[in-house]
């Protein structure tokens, strides 16, 4: 990671309100499909020398962690969810970090991505955050296991955008993948994303249950092929979640789509990244394999919420020299 700061969270929140032309996705191009391989061994090796090959410090270090929290969807998906709840998380995404720790680090306007709950809690998430940019994101059809009637997982869809989510986390059906049924994931695909109409759709592969790396690069391209805007890595309820390798598998499919068509499909990585090392990790990878347009939350979210306490923690301690305690950090 060079050593320039990245832009400012004021210029970030300029950013969500400018978003890359939607992704109307193209014909279904099976033999562009069959072309796509992934050479694990290698794809391994890369990822495990990524974190040690950037390092930032001091000011820097400070900067992308302010970056990276303005690409938090902060989130809550618990079954004891209430309304209460939701409403001290939005307050959270709001005001992320204390308004005096943000003044000695001369920063202003510092707001999380989005946030992402259930469908019932849409409605008391959009009056929470009324009057700001942040968009609310809904994790539907039939989230996680995507099992539910398939007409009922595209009505939730619908339901959750006229209730107000702007943005909306759908699973895809890992069935497809793991027999090889790429018609059938790619006519879902179209299917969710017309029923999301204006709203931005994040396709979930759930990666830990797709078996190889091929299936994770050959999914990742038949959602995009489909009209995903962003693709996903995890509900973040398997046993394995965001890891560099499926993350390097992705990004480079997302390349690999942008080389052909044109057009910036975002990336969300999700389920087990809860260290402010690990987020700059995450960014690093981004900046060397995307570029720089790649860095802001029209383009990469981190479907996290403990890792902003994390982040905290660290600002607190590059102004103050001391790390407080978590328990000061509470999200909601």
């Amino acid at each position: 990671m060079q050593t320039h700061t990245p832009p400012s969270p004021t210029q970030t929140a300029q950013l969500l309100q400018v978003h890359e032309p939607r992704n109307n996705g193209m014909p279904l191009d099976l033999d562009w499909v069959a072309s796509v391989q992934a050479n694990t061994s290698a794809i391994e090796r890369r990822a495990a020398t990524l974190p040690g090959r950037r390092s930032v410090k001091k000011d820097y270090q400070a900067a992308w962690l302010l970056k990276a929290i303005s690409c938090i969807d902060l989130t809550t998906l618990a079954g004891d969810d209430t309304d209460g709840r939701v409403q001290r998380l939005c307050a959270k995404a709001r005001q992320p970090v204390s308004a005096a720790l943000l003044e000695k680090l001369g920063m202003t306007g510092l707001t999380v991505g989005a946030v992402c709950v259930y469908h019932d809690m849409v409605a008391p998430a959009v009056r929470a955050l009324e009057g700001t940019n942040i968009p609310v994101a809904a994790v539907s059809t039939g989230f996680p296991a995507g099992l539910s009637p398939y007409h009922l997982r595209l009505q939730e869809i619908r339901e959750s955008v006229a209730a107000g989510a702007r943005e909306i986390d759908i699973v895809i059906s890992r069935r497809h993948v793991l027999t090889q049924n790429w018609q059938a994931l790619y006519d879902e695909m179209r299917e969710m994303r017309e029923a999301c109409g204006d709203a931005h759709v994040k396709a979930i592969l759930a990666t830990g249950e797709l078996g190889t790396l091929r299936n994770v690069a050959r999914a990742s391209l038949i959602c995009m092929m489909g009209g995903a805007d962003f693709i996903k890595t995890s509900t973040g309820k398997e046993p394995v979640n965001a890891t560099l390798p499926v993350t390097l598998t992705m990004i480079r499919a997302i390349r690999d789509y942008y080389d052909r068509t044109g057009i910036k499909v975002g990336y969300k990585p999700a389920g087990g990244i809860s260290r402010a090392k690990d987020a700059l990790v995450y960014l690093s990878m981004i900046k060397d394999e995307l570029g720089n347009r790649w860095l802001n939350p029209d383009l990469f979210r981190f479907g996290a919420s403990s890792l902003l306490g994390d982040i905290e923690r660290q600002l607190e301690h590059h102004v103050t020299g001391a790390y407080s305690a978590s328990w000061r950090h509470a999200l909601a």
